[in-house]
């Protein structure tokens, strides 16, 4: 099998060679995506192969359900060295439909380490009950409870300091939500973007309503 995939590596290499001989060489000169993605491990969301782009125009983390953890230093170190070393202009948090990470949040099964991992959807789905519950079947409520991961995920990543300093010295960074359909490879804007002067528009809201 592993010698399958090297053949496969082969046969790719040698044609992105011929279709563009300089290729490898520019990806090796240089490193500098404009998008940073933040996206479920699934085998199946693959960030460059679902948003159409090539290697080297997104730099990406995975994890199981696209978990926004704010003690997650790997996710965290990604984040920093997008933001203030590659200088990404779009930060991208994308779940999908049909998450088994969100299936397993919703369980009442044991899952392992990996019930500590998904305890913030299970606060999620706790907070979100009623909503939930409107939802018609239990298909919907987990796609649903998807959306939601998405959204808190994009409120996570804006207020870490990472974020907050790079807006505070000016960065024109900005943090999307996005879904993934399983069944039809589309993407799906969730409408939950945020940008710099986000949180100073809010807080100046607030003062002038008191």
């Amino acid at each position: 099998m592993l010698n399958d995939l090297l053949a496969r590596n082969v046969a790719w290499s040698q044609q992105r060679h011929a279709e563009e001989p300089d290729y490898f060489t520019r990806l090796a000169a240089l490193q500098a995506p404009e998008f940073f993605w933040i996206g479920c491990s699934d085998s199946r969301v693959p960030a460059n192969v679902v948003a159409g782009l090539d290697p080297g125009e997104v730099f990406v983390h995975r994890n199981v359900a696209n978990i926004v953890h704010s003690s997650d230093m790997n996710l965290l170190s990604a984040l920093e060295f997008a933001v203030d070393a590659l200088h990404v202009r779009e930060i991208i948090v994308c779940g999908h439909y049909g998450c088994g990470g969100v299936k397993a949040a919703t369980e009442d099964l044991p899952h392992g380490l990996a019930d500590h991992w998904l305890e913030p959807i299970r606060r999620l789905a706790r907070a979100y009950a009623v909503d939930l519950g409107r939802e018609p079947d239990l298909e919907r409520q987990r796609d649903r409870l998807a959306e939601l991961n998405v959204v808190e995920g994009v409120r996570r990543v804006c207020e870490t300091p990472i974020l907050q300093r790079a807006w505070r010295r000016g960065a024109d960074v900005r943090v999307h939500g996005l879904i993934y359909g399983l069944k039809d490879g589309r993407l799906r804007d969730l409408d939950c973007s945020i940008g710099p002067g986000h949180f100073q528009a809010a807080q100046s809201t607030q003062e002038a309503a008191q």
